[in-house]
């Protein structure tokens, strides 16, 4: 079977292509820029279109001659620049139906999603609709398949999702009771290809779901345990309000998951009737229980535990730097301080110039903690070190004594230094 296939680099479209090619398909992958194919095979080969640019039912029809089958995987969760919702999820995927139509191809396979049915209010959802509303009005044998939450261990919201899993205290909105019922990657490629192997006519829409729905919370649970960590996590109740503020705020952060449209679809829940994806599978989808397989969770624990554990230690850090500064530019009694500097054997406009300018220093590497580029960030670990170890030789030399103080402000340094180090040791090298 020869297949064209949009949205191979992803994570759904990327799974497909190599199931494809090892079931000895033939595999036509139509993306924005072929060098970021990485699938290769003398079966596969790229074809170039930019459906941001959204091209033509005219444009696709030669492209589609000889092609039994196509899948269109193309999908966005955010915004961005000419990627919109409209354009790729829409309008360039009506225009290749249309020409899949006029071309005589065999089976359509679209990749939707859960929540793009009559109810959808969301412009990610409303998109997706309108697309399925094209296909579905063709006379076309195939499918428009709308998968839950996916999980894949190398999927960006499945990370999300594992990373919220490990965290010990959560606060979600309803304290997470919405309903989602999420489908393992495995089981979305299987359901895809069984579809190609016998489409339906006429078209069907299959909601992709896992075998049951679940609470929010009852889903990080599962892969909680499942990462090795026990019962949990603690799910605190957080104002419905709350949440959509801070929504808003992190829709422009970039790279942000979060916005008021995701938002608003995880406070609608995620969750289908599962017959109908069981039947085409030929078993029970899998549960969410059994998503990480044997030998992952010593992968995926490290990986989720320091996805909140770093920004943690890094805002604690900077924190720490911060109010140190604010604390010697006089919240505690300069006078004090003096005395301090004088048992080290500074005075005068020595001492003033010592005081001020380590408060300086302290202010500056608590912001860069935060906001240095990463160019920087290597040099503000070391310098943050060494600044610490100066401190500490200092103290050790002229004021021993507080090595023996009961709140430990001197030996509170050596866990402060590894933390700093175990920072440092993440930063990625340099790029060759």
């Amino acid at each position: 079977m020869r297949v064209l296939l949009t949205g191979a680099t992803g994570l759904i479209g990327g799974a497909i292509a190599r199931a494809l090619l090892r079931h000895g398909h033939e595999l036509i992958c139509a993306v924005r820029d072929p060098a970021r194919l990485t699938i290769a095979g003398p079966r596969c080969r790229a074809l170039a279109a930019d459906l941001a640019a959204v091209p033509t039912a005219a444009w696709w029809q030669p492209h589609l001659q000889g092609i039994d089958a196509v899948v269109n995987a193309v999908g966005i969760l955010r915004e961005q620049g000419t990627q919109t919702f409209e354009a790729l999820h829409h309008a360039a995927p009506a225009e290749l139906f249309r020409a899949s139509a006029r071309a005589g191809v065999g089976c359509v396979v679209q990749v939707s999603a859960l929540g793009a049915d009559a109810h959808a209010s969301t412009a990610y959802h409303l998109s997706k609709r309108a697309a399925d509303d094209v296909l579905r009005s063709l006379p076309l044998a195939g499918a428009i398949v709308q998968p839950s939450l996916v999980f894949a261990p190398q999927g960006a919201s499945s990370g999300l999702f594992l990373l919220l899993a490990s965290a010990p205290v959560l606060a979600f909105p309803l304290r997470g009771a919405m309903a989602v019922q999420p489908v393992h990657l495995h089981d979305v490629v299987a359901g895809v290809l069984a579809l190609l192997e016998q489409p339906p006519r006429p078209l069907e829409t299959i909601a992709f779901v896992g075998p049951r729905p679940l609470a929010l919370r009852d889903y990080l649970g599962a892969l909680r345990g499942q990462l090795g960590l026990g019962r949990g996590p603690l799910v605190l109740p957080l104002p419905v309000g709350l949440f959509r503020l801070g929504a808003r705020v992190a829709g422009h952060l970039p790279g942000s998951a979060l916005d008021p449209d995701t938002a608003h679809m995880l406070l609608q829940g995620n969750a289908a009737p599962a017959p109908r994806f069981a039947r085409l599978l030929g078993r029970a989808p899998r549960d969410a229980a059994t998503f990480v397989e044997d030998g992952q969770a010593e992968l995926l624990r490290p990986k989720a535990v320091l996805g909140w554990a770093v920004p943690a230690l890094k805002a604690s850090l900077a924190l720490l730097w911060i109010w140190t500064a604010a604390v010697s530019f006089g919240l505690y009694p300069v006078e004090g301080s003096r005395e301090l500097l004088a048992r080290v054997g500074l005075h005068g406009a020595l001492a003033t110039l010592a005081l001020y300018g380590a408060a300086t220093l302290d202010l500056l590497l608590g912001v860069l903690t935060l906001w240095a580029p990463a160019r920087w960030r290597s040099s503000v670990w070391l310098g943050q070190l060494a600044l610490i170890a100066g401190y500490t030789g200092l103290i050790t030399l002229f004021l021993p004594e507080y090595w023996l103080h009961p709140y430990g402000p001197i030996s509170k340094n050596l866990p402060i230094m590894a933390a700093i180090a175990l920072l440092w040791g993440l930063e990625p090298g340099p790029r060759r």
